[in-house]
């Protein structure tokens, strides 16, 4: 999957829910560290001993220190690699990043690798070499997302947040072309992740990265993106989500296509009329710059409007109104005011 972009969910994730991740992928390694103590991610460090490693890119790497149970001051540090596709020089990667971080360090070092690409046989798992008698190498842990690809059902039962997570990454594959399946299957996940009785935080870390890895076209994830509103209100939350803030990014992307669709067709239109080619290129440009105002701003009023019933109740004739005759530069800047607004009337104040 190439063109989908994984780094940033799995990043982000990862670091908010660092033991949870390492109990589902790594339950033996995690048995074995203190998570009483606090861990810290290591992300510069690591980024200054791999910057000049010309080894390939990288899907995400991170280095961790942890507290082992025995011994009251037994700390360790673990590498971590996310790797999304099969790389030849990748297990010698490990090998040089793990001596690099004990050259660093002179702390043991554990590396630990979790593969989402999808070739079913690719797995490395030890690196080394003999020679002159000498014996060099590593062997790391493989934790590996396609091992999970039958036990999909299950893992929708799951406790631990990166069941699902490791379900939106297989059903984004599995989907990948179809955008009306991929729908289904992340407004199934959607609605599953509200039945959780987790903490509004971990609904939204969550959301987020199942949201990024199961990308779907405007148009299907501005009405996705409704039904997660929807389950936010009836769980009475209220706080401004991330899905109230990707509704007003995608709104305003949608009014902008909505837009530009019109206005060339209008220009078609007006083109074909003046039958001249001078007042065909005219009309179009005329009807693009139309049509993609007036999309934007009845993307941009549709969506602030949503928003505004949804935390203040059904809106006024009167409301209703002014947000219809506002322009694109007014809806937005009542859509910042929005954000921190506990009324209507803070809504409209003027910055």
């Amino acid at each position: 999957m190439d063109d989908d972009d994984f780094d940033t969910p799995w990043k982000e994730v990862l670091m908010q829910h660092f033991p949870e991740f390492m109990a589902f992928y790594f339950p033996l390694a995690h048995a074995a560290i203190d998570w009483s103590r606090p861990h810290t991610f290591l992300d510069q460090e690591f980024s200054a001993l791999a910057r000049d490693a010309e080894l390939g890119k990288r899907l995400l790497d991170k280095l961790v220190s942890v507290y082992l149970l025995d011994g009251p001051e037994q700390w360790l540090l673990v590498h971590l690699e996310v790797q999304g596709w099969r790389e030849a020089s990748f297990a010698e990667r490990m090998f040089v990043y793990n001596y690099r971080v004990y050259d660093r360090y002179r702390r043991p070092v554990a590396s630990l690798a979790l593969l989402t690409d999808s070739g079913r046989r690719w797995r490395p798992s030890s690196f080394g070499y003999r020679l002159l008698g000498c014996a060099m190498g590593i062997e790391f842990p493989v934790a590996k997302l396609l091992d999970f690809v039958d036990h999909i059902d299950e893992l929708l039962r799951h406790e631990n947040p990166f069941a699902l997570v490791t379900v939106a990454h297989l059903l984004a594959r599995q989907t990948k072309g179809n955008a009306h399946r991929r729908r289904i299957a992340k407004l199934r996940l959607t609605k599953l992740l509200y039945q959780r009785d987790w903490d509004r935080q971990r609904i939204i870390n969550l959301y987020r990265v199942i949201d990024w890895i199961m990308r779907l076209p405007q148009a299907l994830e501005v009405r996705l993106t409704y039904v997660a509103l929807q389950l936010e209100r009836r769980r009475a939350m209220p706080y401004v989500s991330s899905m109230e803030r990707f509704c007003m990014e995608r709104g305003h992307k949608l009014g902008l296509e909505i837009g530009l669709h019109e206005g060339r067709k209008e220009g078609r239109q007006e083109g074909r009329q003046e039958g001249r080619q001078e007042g065909r290129q005219e009309g179009r440009q005329e009807g693009r710059q139309e049509g993609r105002q007036e999309g934007r701003q009845e993307g941009q009023c549709a969506l602030l409007t949503e928003m505004l019933q949804q935390r203040f109740g059904e809106l006024d004739v009167i409301v209703r109104a002014r947000l219809a005759a506002a322009d694109v530069s007014q809806l937005l800047a009542w859509a910042k005011n929005f954000v921190s607004a506990a009324t209507l009337d803070e809504v409209f104040r003027d910055n």
